[in-house]
């Protein structure tokens, strides 16, 4: 049996039907109308995953939580776990859009937006990166552990997180990108999602 993406053209975003914008319920249209105003475009997670729109919907309004909601960690340091953690997975969707975001957060706060595809490129090396702060790369070492060895993770990571200035809170807080991340990274990948292609040139 051949593989599903033989049967795609470079036109499909989705290895499954991607709903016209008319099927759906106003929620989700809501969702692409969001994402138009905001990029000048439709994502094509809010495209490709209307197949199933509550789930859709659902997602969004974690991911906006996880991503976007109050915690002491910082854009670029959410952002840093997920470009970190869709690297390892291999998420063609996340390994894209994510690192956009980055290199424009890196640029908001003044630093290096080249950081972005050195934690792409390689998380592992990143974790050795002086351009990232020592709490910066502690939350990343944790990040790939809870991506490759979650069952191996104890009170000696959760130490070390504490020692390098993250609170309980905080703690949870780079679990749960992380995690979501892993989630989102596998959805993505299974459901074949391509990443819209003006997200190469963003922030460059």
């Amino acid at each position: 049996m051949g593989r599903m993406s033989d049967t795609l053209t470079d036109e499909r975003i989705s290895y499954l039907r991607v709903p016209d914008r008319e099927e759906l319920p106003e929620d989700a249209r809501a969702l692409q109308d969001a994402g138009r105003e905001k990029f000048g475009f439709v994502p094509n997670v809010v495209r490709g995953w209307a197949v199933r729109p509550e789930h859709l919907v659902k997602w969004r309004a974690h991911y906006d939580l996880v991503m976007l909601g109050d915690s002491k960690l910082s854009r670029v340091q959410r952002e840093l776990i997920a470009v970190a953690v869709s690297s390892v997975n291999r998420c063609e969707y996340c390994s894209t859009t994510h690192p956009a975001f980055l290199r424009v957060a890196l640029q908001e706060e003044g630093r290096d937006p080249h950081v972005a595809h050195a934690v792409q490129s390689n998380p592992y090396h990143a974790v050795h990166d002086e351009r990232l702060t020592p709490m910066e790369r502690a939350i990343l070492s944790f990040a790939l552990r809870v991506t490759t060895s979650s069952h191996e993770i104890g009170p000696a990571e959760v130490e070390f997180l504490r020692a390098s200035g993250l609170d309980d809170e905080t703690i949870f807080d780079v679990a749960q990108v992380a995690a979501m991340f892993n989630f989102t990274n596998r959805l993505a990948n299974a459901t074949g999602l391509k990443p819209n292609p003006e997200y190469h040139d963003m922030g460059r």
